[in-house]
């Protein structure tokens, strides 16, 4: 889906083109390639559309291109003049005005430059980070708030209606052991004996809260009934952990719209009937003491067991009523963010929704890869608090929030990373944070010098016809597309991607094209408006992905 005008003008004067020549009676536009030349000498824009044409037509492509470039509306589709090549490729020269027109579209949405109605406010729900509330959140869920937060904020520039979700699994065995470690180190307060569970927590925060509840409740709880006791315990650990998660959070820049208590589940009676309505539709047997469920019927390579001969859930249980809830609530497609040992979850929660009433492609799960810590090469171990673990608090006080949310969105999420952090905290072009921040750093400060030069911006652009001037240009005019695309494919590297050009084309435009030249003041205020054109979509571009757009270096 095209949101850039000078290529819907194109696609659409095709299309006419292509009925005009007895082609086609229609042809959806959204089928038809425009792409920017790699070399400046194939024009402007290209397509290769007379080469699909060919199976089609059963015509040679470059009698296609003829007769298409014979019928094309030039003046409509603002080409100045349009050749053939190769095989058959359309290559399309614009009109210079038709290129800077965006130019003054970018000065006056300035924030809101990139955002469109393509997502049509489709409602979507993202689940990412979801981790336990048992302690720090560390770097491969600093990984997933990075790229989830992303994903986030540009499907919302895309149009899409985004819910942010944090699964709290506040239900299991972890959180138990998490309420006995903190009535022991509430025992130890009093200075009486204490034992800590076999996998209990031991870290000084446990301490901490105890002595705190300490001193709010006093002794209540030392001789409380059991259940009691630990559903006290459970509560407050719960509650301590949840806020050191979203403190945290907030510092990385990443806020949830609703934080989702596994408990809920149970205390709202969603599960029970969950597993009821699979039952009722077939979906279920029993074999060894065991509810199964026929998972297989929708594809996953085994049944899975939903009640244990224990009568106990598995954890894929509630997960599936958890599920079910959050397409209940409205959203159209849910997304979750999991960690690389989730792959075989991908096919049995699929299969749960599908049991349930619901289309596979409802649910999109994105695995999030590994990250290996390295510096100038070395693999290394980093983390001064915990030992072993390396914590998001680790990563923000080592290298910054910026260099960190950047680095882990540079790649795609689903393939193994190896984060530098050398390279993130150096002050050179090979820094890819660096380059970008420091382009958008140098734009204002030219800008600085137009208004000591007293120079405004003009809206006219008749003189950028440097090849530099145009190549920036082309590339501003592409954001709004590569938002959509990076929207649609869920892939915030693909921002980062169009950052490193936007920067690399800026220096490059720099170098060549002297800005505030006192001797030719109508040259000036015409640059001037392409550097804050450029500007703008620099800092709108770091924001998709939740990284600061500085004034000054």
């Amino acid at each position: 889906m095209a949101v850039n005008k000078i290529e819907i003008a194109l696609k659409e004067a095709l299309k006419k083109a292509m009925v005009k020549c007895n082609f086609v009676e229609d042809y959806e536009i959204d089928q038809i390639t425009i792409e920017i030349p790699k070399e400046k000498s194939h024009g402007d824009y290209s397509t290769n559309i007379a080469m699909q044409l060919t199976r089609l037509l059963r015509k040679n492509p470059r009698m296609i291109a003829e007769q298409l470039i014979e019928a094309i509306d030039k003046e409509e589709a603002n080409i100045d003049s349009i050749e053939i090549a190769g095989p058959g490729f359309i290559n399309m020269f614009m009109k210079k005005d038709a290129l800077t027109s965006i130019i003054k579209e970018v000065l006056a949405e300035k924030d809101d430059y990139g955002k469109s109605d393509a997502g049509k406010g489709i409602k979507y729900n993202v689940e990412f980070v979801s981790a336990n509330p048992t302690g720090d959140l560390h770097l491969g869920h600093a990984k997933g708030a990075a790229v989830g937060d992303s994903i986030c904020r540009i499907m919302s520039a895309a149009g899409y209606d985004v819910t942010r979700e944090y699964y709290i699994n506040d239900a299991g065995n972890q959180i138990y052991n998490l309420a006995l470690s903190l009535y022991a180190r509430y025992r130890e307060a009093f200075g009486l004996d204490f034992e800590l569970p076999e996998d209990g927590y031991h870290g000084q925060d446990i301490k901490d809260i105890a002595v705190k509840i300490k001193e709010e409740v006093g002794d209540k709880y030392l001789n409380a009934d059991h259940d009691e006791m630990i559903a006290f315990f459970r509560k407050e650990g719960t509650k301590f952990e949840l806020q050191k998660i979203k403190d945290i959070l907030a510092e990385f820049r990443v806020h949830h719209d609703v934080w989702f208590s596994e408990t809920s589940l149970y205390e709202e009676n969603k599960v029970v009937p969950t597993i009821e309505k699979l039952k009722e539709k077939g979906f279920t047997y029993e074999q060894d003491g065991a509810l199964w469920f026929k998972s297989t019927e929708f594809g996953d390579d085994k049944d899975r067991v939903l009640i244990k001969s224990d009568g106990s859930y598995t954890y894929l249980t509630p997960d599936i009523a958890y599920h079910l809830n959050k397409l209940d609530r409205g959203y159209e497609y849910l997304v979750d963010l999991l960690g690389a040992d989730h792959h075989g979850y991908i096919n049995r929660m699929k299969a749960a929704i599908q049991a349930l009433g619901y289309n596979a492609d409802q649910l999109n799960i994105d695995i999030i890869q590994m990250v290996r810590m390295m510096n100038n090469g070395e693999p290394v171990k980093m983390s001064k608090r915990t030992g072993n673990a390396v914590t998001i608090k680790d990563l923000i006080e080592e290298i910054g929030v910026d260099a960190t949310r950047y680095f882990f969105v540079s790649k795609a999420a689903n393939t193994p990373f190896d984060f530098d952090i050398g390279l993130a905290k150096s002050h050179s072009n090979e820094n890819p944070v660096y380059y970008a921040q420091y382009a958008h750093a140098r734009m204002c400060s030219i800008k600085t010098q137009a208004d000591k030069a007293k120079i405004d911006y003009s809206d006219k652009f008749d003189l950028l016809v440097n090849n530099k001037e145009i190549e920036l240009v082309k590339h501003i005019n592409e954001f709004r597309n590569v938002i959509v695309d990076s929207a649609i494919n869920r892939a915030p590297h693909k921002i980062a991607n169009y950052i490193q050009r936007l920067a690399q084309l800026f220096h490059s435009f720099y170098n060549e094209c002297y800005v505030i030249d006192e001797n030719n003041i109508e040259l000036s205020k015409q640059r001037l408006s392409l550097v804050e054109a450029t500007r703008i979509t620099m800092a709108n571009a770091l924001n998709l992905i939740g990284v600061s757009a500085p004034e000054k270096m």
